[in-house]
């Protein structure tokens, strides 16, 4: 089957494509990419989805109206991988707006732009969306989900494999041994901390808005790193709290870059303070992921995606701070950086058409496992026919 998944994620820069061919057994797939492509966000539709993101007020006419804008950026962006409509079905995330882990009894919420009838309709395909409600209805934190497509994907080596997603946020998967007393063992995952929110937000605050990235970290290798100061937000109660567990904008956004911004200007000469500020920044993302592989189970390599693969900087901090695992490229596996979520929510889509559950409680902390996401079908058009006439079909036992 071929499906078409769609990823916007914490950085909300624009959307990830790709096109693959899906068969076999679920749990195992086999798997073929044939098309990616990535769609960047206009500028001003950037600025407000990160405003949103990080709970400015918006009145409720300009949040339907960013909807669309957004569902329509998404239906380009299926149009650029796959032009010539080849796919079965689509699967889409939407834009994360606002995550609400569960905590203190209370269970968690979190809040996906999207309006998934009209993202059908523009495409002429049926589309899974809301990927997360089932799990967070099970007591889980909705996220993260990728690692269960990792596993089903990547499969295991010799001992334990992490993937590291280095997007706005920094997310891990943890994937036991093909063999030996671990085999076994569960899937692992977690949500580490920021990665590019706050890179990305303090480069442009430094630029006046004319950058919205810190190109392969040229900026932060002018600057002097922190080290005490990277000591002290470590002990931050995030970064302590063991998993499960799941953060994003919301914590991660511009009110805490200010407060750490900060605490470095307390340290460092104003004509210093942009350069210093994003070495710091850039080896602190590095640091809170080493911290995390540095529990046990430690893994014995390290495959990274992710924009964060791109910045210099932060690539070189993460491997002086994981001494001891090798560190390469998920590319090298065959899915390049801006792909492999895009990959996940096609393969979650596809774990909904044969009704195979795409959540692991081992890294949500769901009660149970379950089928993730809502299916809707274009409301007129070829595909509403062409479903129509397979209902009909089966519904007379041919």
């Amino acid at each position: 089957m071929r499906v078409l998944g769609l990823m916007s994620g914490t950085s909300a820069d624009g959307v990830d494509a790709v096109l693959a061919e899906l068969s076999g057994a679920p749990h195992r797939p086999r798997w073929r990419l044939l098309a990616s492509a990535a769609v960047a966000y206009p500028p001003d539709l950037r600025r407000r989805l990160i405003a949103l993101g990080q709970g400015d007020p918006l009145p409720s006419a300009e949040i339907l109206e960013l909807a669309e804008a957004l569902t329509e950026q998404q239906a380009e962006a299926a149009r650029a991988c796959d032009p010539h409509g080849q796919a079965e079905l689509v699967g889409c995330h939407g834009q994360t707006i606002w995550h609400r882990p569960p905590a203190a009894g209370r269970r968690g919420a979190s809040w996906q732009l999207l309006q998934g009838p009209l993202l059908a309709e523009l495409l002429d395909k049926p589309v899974v969306f809301d990927f997360r409600s089932a799990d967070l209805a099970l007591g889980g934190q909705g996220a993260p989900l990728v690692p269960a497509t990792d596993a089903a994907l990547l499969g295991g080596i010799g001992g334990w494999r992490a993937v590291l997603n280095l997007g706005g946020i920094a997310n891990l998967t943890l994937l036991p041994p093909a063999s030996g007393p671990d085999r076994n063992a569960p899937v692992r995952g977690w949500d580490c901390g920021p990665a590019n929110t706050l890179l990305d937000l303090a480069v442009s605050q430094f630029s006046g808005g004319r950058l919205s990235f810190d190109a392969d970290g040229t900026w932060a290798r002018q600057g002097t790193i922190h080290e005490p100061l990277i000591a002290r937000w470590l002990q931050e109660p995030y970064f302590r709290q063991p998993p499960p567990k799941s953060t994003g904008r919301e914590s991660f956004g511009g009110p805490d870059l200010e407060r750490r911004l900060r605490e470095l200007a307390a340290l460092t000469p104003d004509d210093r303070l942009a350069a210093d500020a994003l070495a710091t920044l850039s080896s602190f993302a590095a640091a809170v992921v080493a911290a995390d592989l540095n529990l046990q189970p430690r893994p014995l390599e390290v495959l990274v995606a992710g924009g964060g693969c791109r910045n210099g900087v932060l690539m070189e901090q993460l491997r002086r701070r994981c001494r001891g695992l090798a560190v390469r490229p998920l590319q090298e596996l065959g899915i390049a950086d801006c792909q492999r979520e895009a990959l996940a929510f096609a393969l979650l889509a596809w774990w909904h058409h044969r009704g195979h559950p795409g959540s692991l409680p081992s890294v949500t902390g769901a009660r149970q496992a379950a089928v993730l996401g809502v299916r809707v079908e274009p409301a007129g058009g070829a595909s509403r026919e062409a479903s129509g006439g397979r209902r009909s079909q089966e519904a007379s036992g041919a």
